[in-house]
């Protein structure tokens, strides 16, 4: 079976995960804190704090921005569901937008017919690591007191405007899930310029105690904490961190191999008629965590016969991203998105990995030409 994904983690992510069982402190202590510097480094932002998921991440930028109860926050449907969750965690009301076919991603254009005065942010994910236009979001957006969040959950290794994607706004979101290039099992990161905003999430994270345990324990002089509000649990362990530091060191090359499979993908997939493909947009360069294509109207296959073609070849392929509005959670909202409907049913995801072979890709490749070339549309049984 090929896979869709496959972390590339190896002995050294081993051997760095058992150092720190043997050093004695496996919760959140100083391997985390080396983790947060060298991201911040690698992000070429001021603040780096690490968190136990994206999701956490996205929910603590809520309550930094000052987003609560009324409140409005713009966000793709075309997002995994954590995105217009973390609005509802802080009681606002997620507003679906549409988005750009050919990114995937938010546009000023799309985000404006929903702007009301109570809009308070604007979540703009880098979908499958292809970087959103941070610069023309925040052009709209902060003449009118409009947060931008950025959802980089999928986008690091990205770069936008010749700087890490994530970089440029007030408050970035990473994810270190499995699915994305650099993991550690779980986990997230809260990127940010500002000081005292990085100081509140790191209370946040842990309870709103004042003091961290690390610096707590380490203290030759009894320490008694405060807790300065109601915080969260959303710490992540030394672990993890330790596996995120080797991960980080890796992180070119992966996005240099990932770069190269996407091109040769966009080479072998140029002579479908009518098939778009992931590629960079005009303001970046994409990490490419996911390599989609969107079947055009008119192919012999439809989207979810295709997958199943797939299964029988022994290939794990990925349906599109989701589409938040179509999912029960959210049914009341009564939203038409055309473009993220289409992209949400004629999409799929092909399998992309570092340790890919160049036979593997051509078997996926085949899949989806020989497909092109029936005569007319059938079912697939």
């Amino acid at each position: 079976m090929i896979p869709v994904m496959r972390p590339w983690l190896g002995d050294e992510e081993a051997e760095a995960a058992a150092e720190t069982v043997a050093s004695g402190w496996i919760a959140q202590g100083p391997r985390v804190r080396e983790f947060e510097e060298a991201f911040a480094v690698a992000i070429g932002a001021p603040h780096a704090v690490a968190v136990s998921s994206c999701t956490t991440a996205l929910h603590l930028a809520m309550i930094v921005a000052g987003i609560g109860p009324g409140d409005e926050v713009i966000v793709p449907s075309l997002s995994f569901i954590a995105t217009a969750n973390a609005a509802r965690y802080v009681g606002a009301r997620p507003v679906f937008a549409d988005v750009d076919l050919s990114t995937q991603n938010l546009t000023q254009q799309t985000v404006e017919p929903h702007l009301t005065g109570r809009t308070r942010a604007v979540i703009l994910v880098d979908q499958a690591g292809i970087p959103a236009d941070l610069d023309a979001m925040r052009a709209l957006c902060d003449p009118l007191g409009i947060t931008v969040i950025e959802d980089a959950a999928c986008a690091a290794g990205s770069t936008y405007r010749g700087r890490p994607a994530g970089a440029g706004a007030a408050l970035s979101a990473f994810s270190f899930h499995p699915r994305k290039l650099l993991t550690t099992g779980e986990g997230g990161m809260v990127v940010t310029p500002d000081g005292p905003t990085a100081a509140r999430l790191r209370r946040l994270r842990e309870h709103g105690m004042d003091v961290s345990a690390v610096d707590r324990h380490r203290s030759q002089q009894p320490v008694i904490e405060h807790y300065t509000e109601v915080g969260f649990n959303y710490r992540m362990t030394d672990i993890q961190a330790a596996i995120g530091l080797v991960q980080l060191r890796k992180l070119p090359e992966m996005v240099a191999r990932r770069r190269a499979l996407a091109q040769r993908y966009q080479e072998m997939l140029s002579g479908v008629t009518g098939l778009r493909t992931a590629a960079d947009p005009p303001c970046g360069e994409a990490n490419y965590q996911s390599f989609w294509v969107l079947l055009p109207e008119a192919f012999p296959v439809g989207r979810d016969d295709l997958m199943r073609l797939f299964a029988d070849a022994g290939i794990s392929v990925r349906r599109g991203i989701m589409a938040a509005h179509l999912e029960p959670a959210y049914a009341e909202t009564g939203t038409h998105l055309p473009v993220t409907e289409r992209l949400t049913k004629q999409s799929l995801i092909l399998p992309l990995f570092h340790d890919m072979t160049l036979s593997q890709q051509e078997q996926v490749v085949s899949v989806v030409t020989s497909a092109a070339l029936r005569p007319t549309r059938v079912s697939v049984p």
